[in-house]
């Protein structure tokens, strides 16, 4: 009997050498479409890929082996370099976790880059030993967002001569000052003085992202009383509550101290919050408005016992132009910006806004503003 030799094993099946490996790391770090830097656990530069030299204009003598913060610049738009804990790559050290923010880097020419960051901790057995970034320019999408805002606002300013015309001369047939209008013309006009008063709504709101987005909305601080300032506002919305039979109520401070604030801006949130209330909550319905105060911030509160949000839309109620199903099967008009205005404005004016709803229940929309910030 003739003794066979053993099988081979396939090629593919054999065990690659580290050598190999290495080699296919390397390659795999360079392919990335985006800039990526490595460090290790005291932040010197280990590696980094082209794209990353190509966008901050170095090479890999200007940076391997150099420390990171030292090495790879980041600034505010007036070219103050940021703190060291200001960093990603340190709040990424110091927290364990990944970090993401937008910032300007520094190429070697000294121009300024704007890019968004992506840092990664490399935790092994429960301490960091290095970092991972992932960087992209972010040039294109910000030129394209100025020609974008920049077409609204031209086009936002070009709609209002027209509409303004629309409005006088339909708010004058209405008033029969080109004869007597019959009361099956009445609702006629009545529906398109409406549709002109919601293009203005929705035309202010447009110019008002606008600005947002492009850093334009100058916050003008004064002193005032914000309890006073909810008093008016429930106020103006008395007519809108009774027109559908909703219970508008309110419980606010007998007074309060005056605070340095943007009451435009405040007014603008919570006539949003106020607006949502009602419109979102069937005939009969009950809205209930809360101002109160704590050591530290303003707190304002709005509950109703609408339409709710759906668990799996809620993600998304911050978003532009977003509107949950069980709303626009309703028919309920809306844009699905106010919400994503007010967001915006509520964190530049340092607070937040937050939410708890359920789906055919209501919801409670809450509005916070520390006093340091506030006060004068």
């Amino acid at each position: 009997m003739v003794k066979k030799s053993p099988t081979k094993p396939p090629a593919e099946h054999l065990r690659e050498s580290p050598a190999h490996d290495s080699v296919r790391l390397e390659a795999l770090f360079a392919s990335i479409g985006e800039g990526v830097i490595a460090t290790d656990e005291t932040g010197a530069i280990t590696r980094m890929n082209q794209m990353a030299l190509d966008l901050l204009g170095l090479t890999r003598a200007d940076v391997m082996g150099k420390h990171f913060l030292s090495t790879i610049i980041s600034v505010h738009d007036n070219g103050h370099p940021l703190d060291v804990f200001e960093r990603p790559i340190v709040k990424a050290f110091q927290t364990g976790k990944t970090i993401s923010a937008r910032t300007l880097y520094q190429q070697k020419n000294g121009a300024l880059l704007p890019v968004h960051i992506t840092v990664a901790p490399i935790i092994f057995r429960g301490r960091p030993i290095g970092a991972i970034e992932v960087f992209r320019d972010l040039t294109t999408e910000i030129e394209a967002d100025k020609l974008k805002s920049d077409f609204i606002s031209i086009a936002s300013h070009q709609l209002r001569t027209p509409l303004s015309a629309i409005n006088m001369y339909t708010s004058m047939l209405r008033d029969g000052l080109a004869g007597e209008v019959s009361k099956e013309q009445l609702p006629y006009l009545q529906t398109i003085l409406t549709s002109v008063e919601r293009m203005n709504v929705l035309i202010d709101t447009l110019l008002n992202i606008t600005r947002i987005e492009s850093g334009g909305i100058v916050i003008k601080p004064r002193m005032a009383r914000v309890d006073n300032l909810a008093r008016e506002m429930l106020t103006e919305f008395v007519p809108a509550a009774r027109a559908k039979s909703i219970d508008l109520t309110s419980q606010l401070p007998e007074t309060m101290e005056p605070i340095s604030t943007d009451t435009l801006l405040i007014r603008e949130i919570c006539a949003n919050l106020l607006n949502n209330a009602i419109k979102y909550t069937p005939q009969g319905g009950r809205v209930h408005f809360e101002l109160s105060e704590t050591p530290k911030e303003v707190l304002w509160k709005v509950t109703d016992t609408g339409y709710g949000i759906p668990e799996n839309a809620q993600k998304n109620i911050f978003l532009k132009f977003f509107r949950a199903e069980n709303i626009t099967n309703k028919d309920v008009s809306g844009t699905g910006l106010g919400l994503y205005l007010i967001k915006n404005i509520a964190e530049s004016l340092g607070g937040e806004l937050w939410f708890e709803s359920t789906e055919n229940v209501g919801s409670t929309f809450h509005f916070s503003l520390p006093k340091e910030i506030l006060r004068s």
